[in-house]
């Protein structure tokens, strides 16, 4: 019988699987191109623009994140409730307090970010206030602060970082092989097709590597939410209602999707193509959650 420990345990082994993954396939390709330009210049350029880019979006991740979803901030005392909820269960996990913020939308779901615990944001739309109960409420917020806890913003941005180096580096060498460059396109053949070959599809298994940490990491604030407010139920029932709801969030965005408790696209798809889908999803499927948070002890 898997327990709460467990779960938790499981998914952190297998985020760091998954990492380590991402990793290798990074070090391939900068191998394989290294060997076919013969200067690893051009692979320097890119590696800076890849980290960058995502540490700078890393630091300023909460400004960023609270403009693109139209967040605003509130006190106790426009939303006492929720300003106690949030504030009792960071004291609980030994947090410092977040900044609490209101995304105007009937949508339900919520999102925490910030580059640390120091610099936190958790964020809740008007809509699930509206349909949670507060054993429900509290399911919620104890998983977006193990969000927080856990460090996911960090995990979170360094896939970004190695699916941006992937996605720009394969990029660039596609674009020296349509105008002929390279020094040793004459050396091993077969080496160089099993490379541009790994180069094509490389950049498609950096994303699902990245979607796939993503929804790790889901289930393991799941697991280290319900250990925060020892009732696995709210939680999950919280997650019947949301998933139940079906339409999007109006300011729904591929950038900022992964930070949501759901998917802020809609519900779950259903029929033939929901396995194929789901690869592509950046959240694991509401069900499966459900069933994972009735089975803990």
């Amino acid at each position: 019988m898997a327990t709460l420990y467990t779960q938790q345990g499981a998914n952190i082994r297998k985020t760091w699987l998954l990492m380590t993954v991402f990793l290798i396939i990074v070090i391939a390709i900068g191998y394989f191109i290294a060997w076919y330009i013969g200067n690893p210049f051009i692979l320097y350029i890119a590696v800076a623009f890849a980290i960058i880019m995502n540490v700078t979006s890393y630091w300023f991740s909460d400004t960023i994140v609270v403009k693109m979803t139209g967040a605003k901030p509130i006190d106790r005392d426009t939303h006492r409730e929720l300003w106690n909820v949030v504030e009792n269960l960071a004291i609980t996990a030994g947090l410092p307090m977040p900044k609490v913020y209101i995304v105007e939308d009937p949508a339900p779901n919520a999102f925490a970010t910030g580059r640390d615990p120091e610099h936190a944001v958790v964020a809740v739309t008007s809509g699930i206030l509206q349909i949670l109960d507060r054993s429900e409420l509290e399911g919620v917020i104890a998983h977006e602060l193990s969000h927080v806890g856990n460090r996911d913003m960090l995990v979170s941005t360094v896939a970004v970082v190695l699916a941006g180096f992937v996605a720009i580096v394969a990029d660039i060498f596609l674009r020296m092989t349509m105008f002929g460059g390279g020094d040793n396109r004459d050396r091993n053949p077969v080496f160089l097709i099993i490379g541009i070959v790994g180069i094509v599809l490389a950049p498609i298994a950096a994303q699902l590597i990245k979607l796939a940490i993503s929804r790790k990491r889901e289930y393991l604030a799941d697991a280290s939410g319900a250990l925060l407010t020892r009732y696995p139920e709210g939680l999950a029932s919280a997650l019947e209602k949301i998933s139940a709801y079906a339409r999007p969030m109006k300011r729904a965005n591929n950038a900022t999707a992964h930070l949501f408790i759901a998917d802020p696209f809609g519900k779950d798809k259903k029929g033939i193509g929901q396995k194929i889908s789901g690869l592509f999803q950046t959240h694991p499927p509401a069900q499966d959650r459900i069933r994972i948070l009735r089975g803990m002890e």
